[in-house]
């Protein structure tokens, strides 16, 4: 009894696909109204009158100065509230090129960029209890960006994840 009724159920399942095919003839009509409307509208199209261009010549001049403006308006900054642990003082804008929980390691970063020529610095979050390790730090937006993006990728911040804090105190 169970096989017979799943049998019945098979068929009717195949039954039931076959059935909402659609026909080779239904596309053909459908191409055939598009045809003949596309025609149709060729046929009421208005002729376009076609206008003779101006031409002039064209005066050429030597470019004799370049400026080039950045825009640092969109560069994102952290605000956060730090204190100096490290350092000889932050400033508005502060490259961060590491975050850790131990001060002996911050400590560790701080001693390799300051061998590499930077006035490395270290303050605490005491929020989040993490020690910000600071390469750069300018009261000037476009230089922290311009030293955040040479920082990035170097063997002192090789996963590039330097970025900006607005140390707040």
């Amino acid at each position: 009894m169970k096989k017979l009724m799943l049998l019945f159920f098979g068929i009717g399942l195949c039954m039931s696909f076959t059935g909402c095919k659609s026909s080779e003839s239904a596309y053909k009509q459908a191409y055939a109204k598009a045809k003949s409307q596309e025609a149709a509208m060729h046929q009421n199209a208005t002729p376009t009158v076609t206008e003779t261009p101006v031409v002039s010549t064209v005066v050429t001049t030597p470019a004799t100065q370049t400026q080039v403006v950045d825009n640092y308006d969109n560069v994102s900054v952290r605000p956060e509230r730090v204190t100096l642990v490290n350092g000889s003082g932050l400033r508005a804008y502060n490259v961060v090129v590491g975050s850790f929980s131990v001060l002996a390691n911050a400590e560790g970063l701080q001693q390799r960029l300051n061998k590499a020529g930077y006035q490395a610095q270290i303050a605490k979050n005491e929020e989040r209890n993490m020690y910000r390790v600071i390469a750069f730090s300018s009261d000037v937006k476009g230089d922290a960006v311009l030293s955040r993006d040479a920082l990035r990728g170097t063997e002192l911040n090789p996963q590039g994840d330097a970025w900006l804090l607005s140390g707040v105190k």
